[in-house]
């Protein structure tokens, strides 16, 4: 199975990276007394996202350089469009992490072709049904070097609708984040797409991809009672289940390619974390490779007022058209430093 680094936004704000960092005790989502927070940490996401992107713009050739700028123009549109609505975020599209492998293919190549193919194929499922899985490119008539095994999934409490927007949404920013990849993975708070150039389907890999622990509660035995009561009730899902206790509530899913046994094992491997790496949080998020689970203090994941929310899209919408005219420019220098050299 590969293996390759991965980061989320509430990675930026140390120095373990030398474009995105780490720092594991605050997430995307803040308490809604710190709404001044919220607005800070969702610029940091597109911030992110769009760093390593334009890390990636020295790849291959200015061709390849040309399209993934376009691609980038593209995102000013998306979050545009994506982030807000009647002056509130989609939460289903919050960027939660992405993993990118290191390898990487050529333009051009059989892969290119099959990875195209394989997301197209997410996008038009996605409007049909929440889970599927695909091979593409793995027969023995076909060259082995453009197999991909992929799948995608939505949080089993949207509707089909907000599943199909989440995931079309997934596919726009993984080919962005991790471009020319042989492997990637991106997980948005209601959606996750994921393919490999190696065949993973099936196989249980309880792996950490990301966590995220809130402020300490200290001496509430009353809430600990609830969240133990909820954490217990959750170890049961054998596919996506809600639990609530009191003013505690959570959820736990499981990827559609595990086999019950698998995916109770999964989220037990998750809930253990939950209690080892987070200890007394109000709330905590943890992602494993294959399932996650999550929980909260009742009113822990209110949205903010909407004026702010309002400046937030605004904001995100300047930040987004900047670096990709930034982008463009950079295209346009590189071509006619090209163009000059031939004279």
């Amino acid at each position: 199975m590969t293996d390759f680094p991965y980061w989320s936004p509430s990675e930026f704000n140390t120095k373990k990276h030398p474009v995105l960092s780490v720092s594991h005790h605050h997430g995307i989502t803040t308490h809604p007394t710190q709404s001044h927070n919220t607005k800070t940490i969702e610029i940091h996401q597109v911030i992110a996202i769009l760093v390593l992107i334009m890390s990636n713009l020295h790849l291959h050739s200015s061709i390849s350089k040309t399209i993934l700028a376009l691609r980038i123009s593209s995102l000013f549109f998306l979050f545009s469009s994506l982030n807000t609505t009647h002056g509130s975020p989609i939460k289903a599209n919050i960027f939660i992490y992405a993993g990118c492998s290191q390898e990487k293919y050529q333009p051009n190549s059989p892969f290119e072709a099959n990875l195209n193919s394989f997301l197209t194929s997410v996008v038009s499922s996605s409007s049909q049904v929440s889970y599927n899985a695909f091979s593409v490119g793995n027969g023995t008539s076909t060259s082995p070097e453009g197999a991909i095994y992929g799948l995608y999934q939505c949080r089993g409490d949207l509707k089909i609708f907000d599943c199909s927007k989440c995931i079309e949404s997934a596919v726009n920013q993984v080919t962005l984040v991790c471009p020319y990849s042989y492997g990637a993975s991106l997980q948005l708070q209601g959606c996750y797409v994921r393919y490999e150039h190696a065949e993973f389907l099936g196989k249980l890999d309880t792996s950490l991809r990301y966590k995220k622990c809130s402020k300490t509660v200290h001496e509430d035995v009353e809430f600990f009672r609830r969240r133990d009561d909820v954490l217990a009730d959750l170890q049961g899902t054998s596919g996506f289940r809600v639990s609530s206790s009191g003013l505690v509530e959570g959820f736990a899913q499981c990827l559609g390619d595990l086999s019950q046994n698998d995916c109770s094992s999964c989220v037990a491997d998750a809930v253990g974390k939950l209690k080892s790496l987070c200890g007394s949080a109000a709330a905590v998020d943890v992602f494993l490779a294959q399932c996650y689970a999550r929980y909260w203090a009742s009113g822990y994941y209110d949205i903010s007022d909407s004026s702010n929310e309002d400046q937030v899209g605004k904001t995100v919408a300047i930040i987004v058209g900047v670096v990709a005219s930034l982008a463009i420019l950079i295209v346009l220098l590189s071509v006619c430093r090209k163009t000059m050299g031939r004279y």
